[in-house]
């Protein structure tokens, strides 16, 4: 991607503001976000700046930037990265011929030569004498069954023409440049993209939008019924049914039902208790039985270290006199 740069000096205004018409445009815009969110509009900002004066200046993304409360870098950043914005000067209106494919086999070069021998070489900055045109070569505008076509865009709106051919594109840059109206779409008059051959009619059959085509499906795709269709199987197997319960067993003479001894838990006896573990069970049954208290064993006092005593020496022999 080529690097995007404002224009010179010497063709930017002094200053920038926005129309009546473009302030209540800007108002729509700024009241679908947070007020802490402003910079959210920088796009829409942008685009309402180009509309009204053809292309974004410098003074244009200062005010953008005030009103969105974001640095002024920020917005130049936007806008030299997206080529919908123009940089610099452009006519009236700006003419954008599509170069793909499609456009290019029918016919797309002798619109270039066009624009080449009526308003000069393609670029944004190129504008013809008379101020009113500029042309580039854009790529695939999505119209690619009424080719070869252009994108006419200026402070009305941007505009499709269609099924153009050289002498067809001379005559709309002759009524623009007059002033006249121009008709959008097809200049061979078919309704869009319809066929060219009058004896052809295609997805004409009434059946094809009553429904009585369409048959009623027996399974859900993919579904299990439908996989095992697919296999041979029955999608609807009859389910077997489950034996009955058995009665509980009751009491030959009362015919009470007879129910298991209910388990209680360790922690549930020790709730009932008053103790917390098997211990203090055991005590607590203990006293009860025989109504005497356990008495703690009395503590002994410590023992003092018995001191040793050295060993007497025993004393040296002596040795006879001489």
């Amino acid at each position: 991607m080529s690097v995007r740069r404002l224009a010179a000096a010497e063709v930017q205004p002094e200053s920038f503001s926005f129309s009546k018409e473009s302030e209540k445009k800007i108002t729509f815009w700024m009241n679908k976000y947070p007020d802490d969110r402003k910079a959210s509009a920088v796009i829409p900002l942008l685009w309402l700046a180009q509309k009204q004066e053809g292309w974004v200046s410098e003074p244009a993304l200062r005010e953008i930037a005030v009103r969105c409360e974001m640095p002024y870098i920020r917005v130049y950043e936007v806008a030299t990265f997206y080529t919908m914005f123009n940089l610099e000067p452009v006519g009236q209106h700006l003419i954008q011929v599509c170069g793909t494919t499609p456009c290019w086999l029918r016919g797309a070069d002798d619109l270039k030569a066009v624009c080449e021998s009526r308003i000069g070489k393609k670029g944004r900055g190129n504008v013809s004498a008379d101020g009113k045109f500029s042309w580039e070569e854009v790529e695939c505008l999505g119209a690619c069954s009424n080719a070869p076509m252009v994108q006419i865009a200026n402070k009305d709106g941007d505009f499709y023409y269609e099924d153009l051919t050289a002498q067809a594109l001379e005559q709309i840059l002759d009524d623009l440049a007059a002033g006249k109206p121009v008709k959008m779409g097809p200049v061979t008059g078919r309704a869009c993209s319809e066929p060219t051959e009058a004896d052809v009619a295609v997805l004409a059959a009434a059946e094809l939008y009553d429904g009585s085509r369409a048959k009623p499906l027996p399974y859900l795709p993919n579904s299990p019924e439908a996989k095992a269709a697919e296999a041979g199987e029955d999608p609807h197997p009859v389910k077997k049914a489950r034996p009955a319960r058995k009665a509980p067993d009751a009491d030959e003479a009362g015919g009470a039902v007879k129910s298991a001894p209910r388990k209680t838990s360790k922690a549930a006896d020790a709730a009932k208790t008053g103790t917390s573990g098997p211990e203090k069970v055991t005590a607590k049954a203990v006293e009860k039985k025989t109504g005497a208290k356990k008495v703690p064993a009395a503590k002994t006092a410590a023992k003092k270290p018995v001191a040793k005593k050295p060993a007497a020496k025993k004393p040296a022999p002596k040795k006879d006199a001489e």
